[in-house]
C-alpha cells in the first residue's frame, strides 16, 4: 500500500496528490499536522529513503525558522533530530509517499515516475 502524507494547503502537496490522481495511482492520505509522524516512523523512513537526515526538515517553514534550526541542526544528534521531528507536523518536509520498500521526501515529478512500474 502505498502511503501520501501531506498537509493538504501546501501547494506543492496539492501537485503531488494531482500527479498520483492523474497517475491512476491508490494510496491513503495522511495528514502530517493532524497525524504527526513518530520517531520511530522517521527514522524507519530516513534510513528507507536513502537521504540524509536533514532533508526531512522542512527548512521553508515558519517554525523551522523561528526555531533557529539552521545553526541548531549540526549540533544535534540524530536521536535529537528524529525527536525533535516527531512534536510537530510542521517541522517535517512534505509531501512524503511511502510505497513498498521506498520512501520520497518532496515532489519531483522525475522521481516519482517510478512507482508507475
Amino acid at each position: 500500500m502505498t502511503t501520501f502524507v501531506c498537509y493538504p494547503k501546501c501547494t506543492t502537496c496539492q501537485k503531488a496528490k494531482k500527479w498520483l490522481d492523474d497517475n491512476g495511482i491508490v494510496y491513503d492520505q495522511r495528514h502530517i499536522k493532524e497525524q504527526n509522524p513518530t520517531a520511530v516512523e522517521l527514522e524507519e523512513w530516513q534510513i528507507r529513503s536513502g537521504l540524509p537526515l536533514r532533508k526531512f526538515f522542512n527548512t521553508s517553514g515558519i517554525l523551522y525558522k523561528s526555531m533557529g534550526l539552521k545553526d541548531k541542526l549540526s549540533t544535534m544528534s540524530d536521536l535529537e533530530q528524529l525527536t525533535l521531528l516527531a512534536t510537530d507536523g510542521m517541522l517535517v518536509k512534505r509531501p512524503i509517499l511511502i510505497t513498498g520498500d521506498r520512501v520520497f521526501v518532496g515532489f519531483k515529478e522525475v522521481e516519482w515516475e517510478i512507482i508507475k512500474c
